[in-house]
């Protein structure tokens, strides 16, 4: 945002936390970076924007242009729940995906609801950009049971292939367009248009030669025998078995194993904060993030991400901006700066046949001044559609559970999805949940 106030035309930065000191903390972290051209208060330099730190909901939302929300209701610990309650059944244990993305919705979806109430009182005209996983199921929710139509969700998964795809061919992201089509963390390209010509074949036949592409989990041989790209996240479900005895061989969750880094970061930070050493907070979080980023999806595909002896162009193409470059791309496009077509989670309106109106897919859309529109599919092969279908009716259901507090709903969402596919099994997962969360559960009848 720093790098970006005038190109957004940024006055004012609220950030709210539930937690004054974290709030405090990051505060003070994001002061410490020193790449930011005349933008570090403490220097005798001057913020480009006001900045408010502030633990009230409603004084970060008044007169808000863009909401951006990402936050875990019961911290990093529901995470350890959400993963190890259904390994227990032999179900996979992953944050966003299948029962554990279940066990997120659930509790998220009535706190981001309320902050949709408070958003209707206060800054009636915002955008609401979700970072908040499961991203799509949630913009469904805002969408729909909140009624808050400004929604868009936003995921860099679908960015990443670009850039990786353009730093392959020598070119540009922004020369390079995808045919694009899913659900949020299930999601597929089919197309790489360079000029009106499709670069995908080219580019799988590269990774079919060099036998493995950046970031991804799938063996290059499989890719080729789809003709298309899928998302990392679809390892959960082309190698459902293989991810879940990965996860307990390994017998330490992904939650499990960030509880203990963050446990370590924020000790390390307090000390340091403490001793007035902001460079070396700096130091001590680019560290973390590192570690998080080296060591993504390792667990559960039995597969390292190591960078060490890619083309540096790659790694570069892989670090990017990240989620902030999406939100921040989105923004500068809503508000006329800088119209754009960016891969995003919006209803589908037609955009993909076969998919309902309502229905909140991801794709390629447009952005501009005040609109996100998106662009046609049209037809799917039928696997990937059949899918996609599945998992919505698994969303929906999800939504209708936690906005009525459903029992009934809640366990049919759990055994429609594919991932899950048995009533007692679904039945038992959600006992896990309702007793291990306790309050932060929605209450069902």
């Amino acid at each position: 945002m720093l790098r970006r106030a005038e190109r957004l035309g940024l006055t004012e930065l609220a950030l709210m936390d539930v937690d004054a000191e974290r709030l405090d903390l990051i505060g003070e972290l994001a002061q410490a970076e020193e790449d930011a051209p005349d933008a570090l208060a403490g220097n005798g330099r001057v913020l480009p924007f006001k900045i408010v730190r502030t633990t009230d909901a409603r004084v970060a939302l008044a007169g808000a242009d863009f909401v951006i929300t990402t936050f875990r209701v019961g911290g990093i610990a529901s995470r350890v729940v959400d993963e190890r309650v259904p390994l227990r059944y032999g179900v996979l244990g992953q944050e966003t995906t299948g029962p554990g993305g279940f066990a997120m919705a659930m509790r998220t979806i009535p706190v981001l609801l309320d902050y949709i109430v408070r958003m209707r009182e206060v800054c009636p005209e915002a955008w609401l950009i979700n970072f908040a996983n499961p991203a799509g199921l949630l913009a469904e929710a805002a969408i729909t049971a909140g009624g808050w139509p400004r929604t868009v969700g936003i995921c860099d998964a679908p960015e990443g292939t670009r850039r990786v795809a353009a730093a392959l061919f020598g070119v540009t992201p922004d020369e390079l367009r995808l045919d694009y089509f899913g659900l949020n963390h299930l999601g597929w390209v089919r197309g790489a248009f360079l000029g009106g010509r499709d670069l995908l074949p080219r580019f799988i036949a590269m990774l079919r030669a060099a036998g493995t592409m950046p970031g991804l989990p799938f063996d290059t041989e499989f890719i080729a025998s789809l003709g298309m790209i899928p998302n990392e996240y679809l390892f959960y479900y082309y190698h459902s078995r293989e991810a879940v005895n990965n996860i307990l061989r390994d017998e330490i969750t992904r939650g499990e194993q960030i509880a203990g880094w963050n446990a370590l970061l924020f000790a390390e930070l307090q000390s340091l904060h403490a001793a007035g050493d902001l460079n070396g907070m700096r130091r001590t979080y680019q560290t973390y993030l590192e570690q998080r980023g080296g060591t993504y999806m390792a667990s559960e595909t039995g597969q390292t991400h190591a960078l060490a002896g890619l083309d540096p162009a790659i790694i570069r193409a892989l670090a990017g901006e990240g989620y902030a470059g999406i939100a921040l791309d989105l923004i500068e496009g809503l508000t006329g700066r800088a119209p754009r077509q960016m891969v995003l989670n919006v209803p589908n309106a037609g955009a993909i046949h076969g998919m309902g109106a309502c229905d909140v897919v991801e794709v390629p859309a447009f952005v501009g001044k005040g609109i996100v529109s998106p662009m046609a599919v049209g037809e799917v092969p039928r696997g990937p559609l059949g899918l996609m279908q599945q998992v919505k009716a698994y969303e929906q259901l999800t939504i209708a559970a936690a906005t009525e507090g459903s029992y009934a709903k809640a366990a049919q969402a759990l055994t429609f999805h594919p991932l899950v596919r048995d009533y007692a099994v679904a039945k038992a997962i959600l006992k896990g949940y309702r007793e291990e969360h306790g309050a932060s559960f929605p209450a069902l009848t």
